[in-house]
C-alpha cells in the first residue's frame, strides 16, 4: 500500500465506487475557480482608467489588487475549515453568491475606498469557493490517473488564470468599461451555481467540528500588518527605516509567532501543524508561496509596463498577455500526463527554473523592447514554468491528507499562494517605487523638473529591478523544491487513498 494510503486510513477493500456526474463536476468547479482566479489580475489592466475615475493616487492604487488577494490568502484556512465541516458543496454555492454580491458593489463603486472595500468582500467569499473546490476534487477523483488529469486542470487554472484575467480585462477595459471587469463575475458566479446544484455531490468530515477563531483572527491580522507594513515602505516620506514600517512588520511577524502557539494548544486547529510539517508538504506550501510572491507582483509590472512606457491600449496590453497562457497549457498538458510516471520532484525542479528564465529575461526591457523578439518568447517560458509548477503542487499537497483535514490542506496551499501574491505585490512594489525615486532623484537638473524621457526611464529601472527580485523568489522556490521535497510516483494520492463522498 502506498505511504498516502497508509496515512487516508482507508483500505483497498473500503475505497468507495467512482462519482458518475464527476467529470461534469468538474466543469462547474473550473468554471468557478477560473473566476477566484483570475479576479487577482483582471483589475490590473482597469487600474488605470479605475484610478483617473474614482480619484484614487498611485500609492494606494495597490490596494485594488492586494486587498482581494489579502482577505482571500488570510481566510482561506477558515473557509476551508467551513467546507469540510459545514459541508463542501453548501460551502461553495454560498461563496458563488457572496461573490457575485460583492462583485455588483465593486462595478457600482463611485470611490476609492467603497472598491477597496468590494476587493476585501470579493476575498472573503473567495476563501469559501476556492478550498471547497479543491476538496470537492480530492473526494471525487480518487484513482491515480483520473485524479492527475483533474489536478492538470485545476494546476493549468491556477497558472493561465492570471494571464487570461488580463487579456479578459483588456477586453472588457477597451470595449465597455473598468467596471465590467467586476461585473462580469455575476453571469459566470450564476452559471456555477445552477449547475453546480443538480451535478456537484455534498461532502463533509466527519468527527470534531468545532472552529478556531482566535486563530483565525489572529493569522488575519498578521498577514494584514505585514502587507501593510511593506506598503508604507514603498510610500516615499516612510521607506524601510520608518517607525511605521518597522512596527507593522514587527506587529505582524508577532502575530504569525502567536498563530503557530495558538495552533500548537488549540484542540482542534485552524491550521493542523500535522499538515505543515510534513516535509512534503511543507515544501510544497513554501514552493507556492514564492512563485505566488514572485508571480502576482511580476503580472502586475507588466502590465503597467506595457501600458505606460509601450503605450499599449488595454486590449493590446490583453492580447500581449496571452503567451503565458499558452505557455501554461503546453506544460499543464504535459504535466498531467508525466506525473503520474515520473513523479512530481522533477516537474517540480524544471518548472520553477524555466519561470525564472522568463522572469529574468523580462529583467531586459527597455523604452522600445519588442514584442515577438523579447516580450513574447520571455512570457511563453514563464507559462511554460508555471504549469510544471502548479500541477504536481496541487496533488503534492494532498499526499497522505485525511477526509478530516482536506478541506484544510487545500485551503493552505490556496492560501500560500494568495498571502504569497499580497506579500509579493506590496514588496515589488516597494523596490520598484523605490528605484523609479532614485533613478528620478540621479538625473534631476537643478531648478528643472524630469524630462519625460527621464520619468519613462525611471519606470522601466524600477520594473526591472522588480522583476529581478521576482526571479529570485521563484528559483528560491527550487532550491526548497530539491531540499525538501522526497514524495515519488507510487506515493501520489491513489484510489486507496480515496476519501468519502457523502
Amino acid at each position: 500500500m502506498s505511504a498516502a494510503a497508509e496515512a487516508s486510513g482507508v483500505r483497498p477493500e473500503h475505497a468507495p465506487q467512482l462519482h458518475p456526474r464527476r467529470w461534469a463536476a468538474l466543469g462547474v468547479i473550473a468554471i468557478s475557480q477560473l473566476m477566484v482566479v483570475l479576479d487577482a489580475t483582471i483589475v490590473n489592466i482597469a487600474l488605470p482608467s479605475a484610478r483617473v475615475d474614482l480619484g484614487i493616487t498611485e500609492a494606494d492604487q495597490q490596494w485594488v489588487v492586494t486587498a482581494y488577494t489579502l482577505a482571500f490568502g488570510g481566510l482561506l484556512l477558515l473557509g476551508g475549515r467551513i467546507a469540510d465541516y459545514w459541508g463542501r458543496k453548501r460551502t461553495f454555492m454560498v461563496g458563488a453568491v457572496g461573490f457575485a454580491a460583492a462583485s455588483a458593489i465593486g462595478g457600482l463603486a463611485t470611490t476609492g475606498p467603497l472598491l477597496f472595500g468590494a476587493r476585501a468582500l470579493q476575498g472573503v467569499f473567495g476563501a469559501l469557493l476556492a478550498p471547497a473546490s479543491l476538496a470537492l476534487l480530492t473526494v471525487l477523483f480518487t484513482e491515480a490517473r483520473e485524479r492527475a488529469k483533474a489536478f492538470a486542470v485545476y494546476g493549468a487554472i491556477a497558472g493561465g488564470g492570471s494571464a487570461v484575467g488580463l487579456l479578459l480585462g483588456g477586453v472588457l477595459t477597451e470595449y465597455a468599461s473598468w467596471r465590467w471587469c467586476l461585473l462580469v463575475n455575476i453571469p459566470i458566479a450564476l452559471l456555477a451555481l445552477a449547475l453546480a446544484i443538480p451535478l456537484v455531490p455534498e461532502s463533509k468530515a466527519d468527527g470534531d467540528t468545532s472552529y478556531d477563531v482566535p486563530g483565525t483572527i489572529v493569522v488575519t491580522l498578521g498577514l494584514a500588518s505585514l502587507v501593510y507594513g511593506f506598503t508604507e515602505a514603498a510610500k516615499p516620506d516612510k521607506g524601510w527605516d520608518s517607525g511605521t514600517t518597522l512596527a507593522f512588520i514587527g506587529a505582524g511577524l508577532l502575530l504569525l509567532v502567536i498563530f503557530v502557539l495558538i495552533e500548537r494548544s488549540s484542540r482542534n486547529p485552524l491550521l493542523p501543524l500535522r499538515i505543515v510539517l510534513d516535509r512534503n508538504r511543507g515544501g510544497a506550501y513554501l514552493t507556492s508561496m514564492l512563485v505566488g510572491a514572485g508571480l502576482f507582483g511580476a503580472f502586475l509590472f507588466l502590465t503597467l509596463y506595457l501600458q505606460n512606457v509601450l503605450a499599449y491600449t488595454p486590449l493590446e496590453a490583453g492580447f500581449a498577455s496571452l503567451p503565458t497562457t499558452v505557455g501554461v497549457l503546453i506544460s499543464a498538458t504535459l504535466a498531467s500526463n508525466l506525473l503520474p510516471r515520473i513523479g512530481p520532484k522533477i516537474l517540480m525542479l524544471v518548472g520553477p527554473v524555466l519561470a525564472a528564465a522568463g522572469m529574468i529575461s523580462l529583467r531586459f526591457i527597455d523604452l522600445d523592447t519588442s514584442f515577438w523578439a523579447h516580450l513574447m518568447p520571455a512570457q511563453l517560458l514563464l507559462g511554460l514554468g508555471l504549469g510544471f509548477t502548479f500541477v504536481p503542487l496541487s496533488s503534492l499537497a494532498l499526499v497522505g491528507v485525511p477526509s478530516h483535514d482536506a478541506g484544510a490542506a487545500s485551503a493552505a496551499l490556496n492560501a500560500t499562494q494568495q498571502v504569497g501574491g499580497s506579500l509579493g505585490t506590496a514588496l515589488l512594489n516597494t523596490i520598484a517605487t523605490s528605484a523609479i525615486s532614485a533613478y528620478v532623484a540621479g538625473q534631476l537638473t537643478p531648478g528643472q523638473p524630469p524630462s519625460q524621457r527621464v520619468l519613462l526611464e525611471a519606470q522601466v529601472d524600477g520594473y526591472a529591478d522588480a522583476f529581478t527580485w521576482a526571479a529570485g523568489l521563484i528559483l528560491l522556490a527550487g532550491v526548497i523544491t530539491a531540499l525538501l521535497i522526497k514524495v515519488g510516483k507510487e506515493d501520489l494520492p491513489s484510489g486507496e487513498a480515496a476519501v468519502h463522498v457523502g
